[in-house]
Formats: C-alpha cells, sequence, structure tokens
C-alpha cells in the first residue's frame, strides 16, 4: 500500500481538463479576523460543490474496460455520491449510491439528477457501507470509497500540488478530517515538495476518530454535528497508515467554531461553505494564537449547505453577536402597553422583527402579560442603549 506524489502528479494530468481548477485567493478579511495571513482555496467552486471530484474521478478512470461495463457502488449521503454520480454519468459508467434512511431529499435527488440509481439502507454510513459491499458480491459491482481508497486519495491530493503552485510560501495547510482521503494526499504531495511545511487536521469535537487512534484510544463518536461532512466514526485504515506519519498536528473544534467559520465565509468573504467545508477557518477562530503572523492555507472543502441551515447559523451568528436580541418584559395586559414599548424601541434605532405575548405565564400576575421582542440592532454596545431605555422608562425585564 502506497501514494507517492508521482501518483497524485499523475492524477493531476488524468482528469486534466475535466475537474475545475478551483482559485486560491489571499483573504486581507480573514487576515484581519484571525491574525494570521491567510489564503483560501475554494474547492465549493466544483460543479458538485465539493473537493471530492478529484478524488472520484481519478478511481473512474482507473477501472478497466470490464469494471466500467460492470458499474461501480458507494456508500455515501453527501459530496461522494455527487461527485462519483456526475462523472460516472459523464463517463457512462453505472453509479449506485448506498444512502442511509434519513438523509436529506436534496441529497438524494440531486445524486439521482446526475444519473446514478441510489438505494436507501442503513440507519447510519456503516449500515450504508454493509448494503453497498454486499451489492459488490451479488450484482458485480467495483465498490469505490468515499475516502478509504489509494485512486480516490491520490486524486484528492491534487488539491494541495494546485494550492503550492498558486501560494508556494505557506508555513502550513489547514484541512478537515473525516474519513482521511484529503489530508493523506494533501499531506504526500506537499511534504514531497516542501518538506517543511505543517499540514494540521481539523476534527470535529464529536467525531475525533483521527486524533483518538493517533493516540491508541478508542474514538468516542456520536451526536448531531454541522460538520457532517467529517462525522465520521472511524477514520480510514489506508489514509490513517498513509496520513499519521506525516501530519503534524490535529485540532478539534466545537459546534459554535464551524457555525461561526460558516458565517464569516458568508458575510466577510461573500461565498457559502458548508460546516465540514468551513473546518480550516474554525481552527484558525478556536486556536488564533496556534496560527498568529503566519502564512496559512485553508481549504474551503465544500460549500453543500441546505439553505435552511445556512439561514439558521446566520441567525444564530446574529444572536452571539447582539445584532438579535430578544428582551423579555413583564408589564400590565392593557391597551397601549405595547405600543409604548414600541415607541422606546424604535426612538433608540431599534428594528423590531418579531412580539409574542404569553399571558399564561404562572409566574406573571393574571392582570399581566409576558412580552418577548426580538429586536433587531446594530452590535452589541447598541442592543444595551435599547436595555436601558426601556429600563429607564420602568419595564421590568431581561435579554435573551
Amino acid at each position: 500500500m502506497a501514494v507517492t506524489v508521482e501518483d497524485i502528479r499523475a492524477a493531476q494530468q488524468r482528469i486534466a481538463g475535466q475537474v475545475d481548477r478551483t482559485p486560491v485567493r489571499h483573504s486581507r478579511r480573514l487576515s484581519q479576523l484571525t491574525g494570521a495571513e491567510v489564503w483560501v482555496k475554494y474547492d465549493n467552486l466544483h460543479f458538485t460543490g465539493s473537493f471530492k471530484e478529484r478524488g472520484a474521478l481519478n478511481r473512474l478512470l482507473q477501472l478497466t474496460s470490464d469494471e466500467r461495463r460492470r458499474g461501480v457502488v458507494a456508500a455515501s449521503a453527501g459530496n461522494h455520491a455527487q461527485a462519483l454520480a456526475y462523472h460516472g454519468g459523464r463517463l457512462g459508467v453505472p453509479v449506485t449510491i448506498v444512502m442511509p434512511h434519513g438523509t436529506p431529499f436534496v441529497k438524494a435527488d440531486g445524486t439521482r439528477a446526475h444519473g446514478a440509481t441510489v438505494v436507501i439502507e442503513g440507519d447510519d454510513f456503516s449500515g450504508s457501507s454493509a448494503h453497498a459491499r454486499q451489492l459488490v458480491e451479488d450484482e458485480g459491482y467495483i465498490f469505490i470509497s468515499a475516502f478509504d481508497d489509494e485512486g480516490v486519495v491520490a486524486g484528492q491530493g491534487v488539491c494541495a500540488l494546485e494550492f503550492l503552485e498558486d501560494a508556494p510560501d505557506l508555513d502550513c495547510l489547514v484541512i478537515p478530517i473525516g474519513g482521511g482521503g484529503l489530508i493523506a494526499g494533501c499531506a504526500i504531495a506537499a511534504k514531497a515538495i516542501r518538506p517543511d511545511i505543517e499540514i494540521i487536521g481539523v476534527e470535529a469535537a464529536m467525531y475525533p476518530s483521527f486524533s483518538a487512534r493517533r493516540k491508541g484510544e478508542t474514538a468516542r463518536c456520536g451526536g448531531q454535528t454541522i460538520a457532517e461532512g467529517i462525522a465520521i466514526k472511524a477514520v480510514g485504515d489506508i489514509t490513517f497508515a498513509l496520513a499519521a506519519p506525516l501530519v503534524d498536528d490535529v485540532l478539534v473544534v466545537d459546534e459554535e467554531d464551524f457555525e461561526k467559520a460558516v458565517a464569516f465565509y458568508v458575510t466577510l468573504e461573500k461565498t457559502v461553505a458548508e460546516g465540514a467545508g468551513a473546518g480550516g477557518l474554525a481552527a484558525l477562530l478556536r486556536f488564533p494564537e496556534r496560527f498568529k503572523g503566519r502564512k496559512v492555507g485553508l481549504v474551503l472543502c465544500g460549500g453543500n449547505i441546505d439553505a435552511r441551515m445556512l439561514a439558521v447559523v446566520l441567525n444564530r451568528e446574529m444572536v452571539r453577536e447582539k445584532r438579535l436580541v430578544v428582551y423579555r418584559i413583564l408589564g400590565d395586559d392593557r391597551p397601549g402597553m405595547l405600543s409604548k414599548m414600541s415607541a422606546v424601541i424604535g426612538g433608540a434605532g431599534g428594528n423590531i422583527i418579531d412580539v409574542v405575548h404569553n399571558r399564561l405565564a404562572l409566574d406573571v400576575p393574571a392582570k399581566g402579560a409576558e412580552f418577548d421582542i426580538m429586536v433587531e440592532t446594530r452590535d452589541a454596545h447598541h442592543a444595551d442603549v435599547i436595555r436601558r431605555g426601556l429600563e429607564d422608562a420602568g419595564y421590568a425585564l431581561r435579554m435573551g
């Protein structure tokens, strides 16, 4: 088992002209935000929205004519599914994707739209993988792992070749880790070109499979994370063996870090990142001193986030920044009360978004009411000005 930089260069030639060469740009705004010199590789701009295209296409192009005729199968609920379906359709290779129960309709429908057959089976990724392996036995398909495959790893390593061609003097690359295909390929390529470059992985706190395995521990994985693209309970055997000697550090980040990173990509870079795709920036936000003053390369590895979830994340960030504030006010339940409160808020420049009356709370007098007023403010200072204005007007309140 081995993947070399020569394999990765061969993959680069093999897929040339069939996969977009995504841009690398220096981000002044993210540099100001984090204190590092930040370069971003926008792999969210691939046709299917993620880095997975390179590995999927490279592996498909390595199939024999007989294997192409038999078709391929994979277990995936997201980016690998769409990449394999798209390029399989282009090449005339039949593709079957096994997705677990509960997979969002948009992902299943997107995969079908590229011409793949979608099978819903298994309660999670492990169950879907087991069924995909059974289809290999039953139907003669070729199994293509989302990450634990040398051809896939070699394809993913092309990302680092491109990155260092465009930004050759980086001090480190920060790469999200799920199954390990991207970091394994990038580490091999980057260390071959620049042995002194630091390779730093990023894992979700709920799924620290790579770092746990490195320590000889059993990873305790589970829970709903916004970074579902790297929510893998067990890093691949092939990818771990390839990456472990080359990865200099692994940082574990929390949900809030992923959410902030997604929001900052939208508001500062005007681009969309899914939770896993924003993992590199999440690490910079979580550990700013680790990167301060250094030239840092971030792989924005995917942008396939559900529109509703993106809206939730952006609104939650507004709450964190106190640009959306709920003032809970206890007052008399009589005509004109809400008008008076609104006048105070409006006079201070606040914009009322929503109002909820609660007359049934038992800790409120029978002749009283509880008002939850959601207000859009400029910032935390403005929110405090509004609070003081309400208190000065005689209202008892707390901020939500």
